[in-house]
């Protein structure tokens, strides 16, 4: 699938780095080096609009490697890029560490992983279907 993108960044487009690969990593379109204090948040952008055809949504995800080893994480993870939204792609990143996190230019703050969506209509209705799991809330199935 072709998706029409606008790189207003100096880095360069995200990229598949494996065949199996879901997600491509989105780097930081910063100017200088920006530092994210303990329990602090911020929108980190990375230049990047894109024009996905309807039906389909970018998400927004957590590097596991910063999550591990640094406590960087997406805030509003999958946060969600909506096909006819325009703007600028921007992560919501939270420093969840005891340290200062360092993000320099370019630096891999995320990564995109494109996806296809179904769209529901309600039908309104008093009752559903019986299931095993019924009302069984978190934690039902044990540790």
């Amino acid at each position: 699938m072709k998706v029409k993108v606008i790189n207003t960044s100096a880095n360069e487009l995200p990229e598949y780095k494996t065949v199996g690969a879901a997600g491509m990593d989105l780097r930081a379109s910063l100017l200088e080096t920006f530092t994210l204090n303990p329990m602090e948040r911020t929108l980190v952008p990375t230049g990047l609009h894109i024009e996905l055809p309807q039906g389909f949504e970018a998400q927004i995800r957590p590097r596991s490697g910063l999550a591990v080893k640094n406590g960087i994480t997406c805030l509003n993870a999958p946060g969600t890029i909506d096909s006819d939204y325009r703007g600028e792609i921007k992560v919501c990143l939270i420093n969840l560490s005891t340290e200062a996190f360092e993000i320099n230019p370019g630096d891999r703050i995320a990564q995109m992983v494109v996806a296809s969506y179904t769209k529901v209509e309600w039908e309104i209705t008093t009752d559903l279907a019986k299931s095993i799991r019924g009302l069984k809330g978190f934690g039902h199935t044990g540790v």
